[in-house]
């Protein structure tokens, strides 16, 4: 399995952060003036911010997490629903995260067409790109790192190899077993765990759902892979009851890049 090296990290870190702002200014963090699309959610708010610079490879796809009251509510919608009829995946996933990548995008962009979902939206902004020669890397914070799987895993179908890498923050899981054994990005994710962040153990239905790729757990002042989900419970417990949800701030996991080394 590849590494994430500590500027890596920090970058896609800091893009998770600063994808919460209404206003993102790319030029400053090194993308083209016109290297931006901006993908609205039904409610006409930013959802996913697509940023790329023509003399560079790498297209970055940041997708933010819940941000609203309505957002928060679909966490509770844990069934699963089938991605073979529209996405042509063969497994099933968190119907309220299902919700998200089907929803209607509303326009912002004047090429953007009325009735587009979220994914065709992505999709559509991203086709271009990858005719020029470009390489997806996804990243997201909480259901945003969950659906960026779905959609990494989607458009890797389409365009095989497009994929760079996957990296998550504070992400819960989306799929049960048949996605973990059908997922095909394992190798090129990495899902990124802060101290006793209580968002990364769910949904709490042990065997329904299942995580993928490999965790990066950053607990007291190390980093730990792979760390068994009973284990890191077990060690966090106390705190966690404690302090639930102080450790899901993106601030939390931009304090935490000196973990990484600077290779």
């Amino acid at each position: 399995m590849k590494t994430l090296k500590r500027y890596q990290y920090e970058r896609y870190a800091i893009l998770c952060q600063l994808a919460y702002p209404r206003v993102f200014k790319q030029t400053r963090y090194g993308f083209d003036p016109n290297g931006q699309r901006i993908i609205y959610n039904a409610k006409g708010k930013t959802l996913i911010r697509v940023l790329w610079c023509k003399d560079k490879e790498e297209v970055i796809v940041v997708i933010k997490g819940s941000h609203s009251i309505n957002d928060w509510l679909l966490n509770l919608a844990m069934w699963r629903k089938s991605c073979l009829p529209t996405l042509g995946l063969p497994y099933s996933i968190h119907a309220g995260f299902h919700h998200l990548l089907h929803q209607e995008s509303m326009p912002s962009h004047r090429d953007d067409k009325l009735g587009d979902s979220v994914y065709i939206r992505l999709e559509t902004i991203l086709t271009p790109l990858i005719e020029k020669g470009k390489r997806i890397s996804i990243t997201g914070h909480s259901s945003g790192g969950a659906i960026g799987l779905v959609f990494a895993d989607y458009l890797e179908t389409k365009y095989p190899n497009i994929i760079k890498r996957v990296v998550t923050f504070g992400q819960p899981a989306i799929g049960g077993w048949r996605f973990r054994r059908r997922y095909q990005l394992a190798r090129r994710t990495f899902r990124v765990c802060c101290d006793i962040d209580i968002v990364t153990f769910l949904p709490p239905i042990p065997f329904m759902y299942w995580h993928v790729g490999k965790m990066l757990w950053l607990y007291n002042g190390r980093i730990y892979e792979n760390t068994p989900t009973i284990l890191r419970l077990g060690r966090s417990l106390l705190s966690w009851l404690i302090r639930p949800f102080s450790y899901h701030l993106m601030s939390k996991y931009i304090r935490d890049k000196d973990f990484f080394d600077e290779r």
